[in-house]
């Protein structure tokens, strides 16, 4: 936690199930938190709530305005937005530590799998657009179900953290760490975010067949 002392912490994306769910985990860990929305004013509802329910430090504001004030923006907007969302805002994004939580999925009548993306992931497109920032994959993989329900304490999950600057990858598996359960664990350089994005398909899948919230566990580290 020392290495986030006096950090903000902005989720793009914040008032969907996953923005708002991993919000409420840093918030309830005593981070400062900004929620970041197409509308501040829903932006802003989310956050009054959250503070409420977690008694942490949230505000709401529009995404450009939570990127520009925070150190480490996430980013959980839905595929279909991502590199519109991500060329809008790279003058505000410049110099940060941009953490890309994206997985590029589809879905049809035999269940999810993973798209293909011109530049290999979601995590690479980010960093061919945010040329001035560092970008780091992270939080794929986590159950938004479970970090949205109160009455589960803690998250038990690994996270997996790619990028290829130590310095922000370092700080996003503190991150990680700060929430009661989760582990952040580095799991190579940028080019290896594919597979990691992809693996939501594959979690999905498990989640619909055991009626589960499955995650992730590395052994032997």
């Amino acid at each position: 936690m020392s290495d986030l002392a006096g950090k903000t912490i902005a989720v793009l994306g914040g008032t969907g199930p996953q923005g708002r769910g991993l919000a409420r985990r840093f918030a309830t860990a005593g981070l400062s938190v900004v929620l970041g929305s197409r509308g501040a004013e829903k932006a802003e509802a989310a956050a009054a709530e959250l503070a409420e329910a977690t008694g942490g430090a949230v505000r709401g504001a529009s995404n450009a305005d939570a990127a520009a004030s925070a150190d480490i923006v996430l980013v959980v907007v839905p595929w279909d937005g991502h590199k519109e969302l991500l060329t809008e805002l790279k003058p505000v994004l410049d110099g940060k530590i941009v953490v890309d939580c994206v997985n590029p999925l589809g879905f049809d009548k035999q269940g999810p799998y993973a798209l293909v993306v011109e530049e290999g992931s979601a995590t690479q497109q980010a960093a061919a657009i945010l040329t001035e920032s560092m970008v780091v994959g992270a939080f794929h993989n986590v159950s938004a179900v479970l970090l949205e329900d109160p009455e589960v304490a803690s998250i038990e999950t690994d996270v997996l953290v790619l990028g290829d600057e130590r310095e922000a990858t370092d700080l996003v598996q503190a991150l990680a760490d700060a929430v009661p359960g989760m582990r952040g664990v580095y799991a190579g350089r940028r080019r290896n975010a594919h597979q990691v994005e992809a693996l939501t398909a594959n979690l999905i899948a498990m989640n619909r067949r055991y009626k589960a919230h499955a995650g992730v566990r590395i052994t032997d580290i």
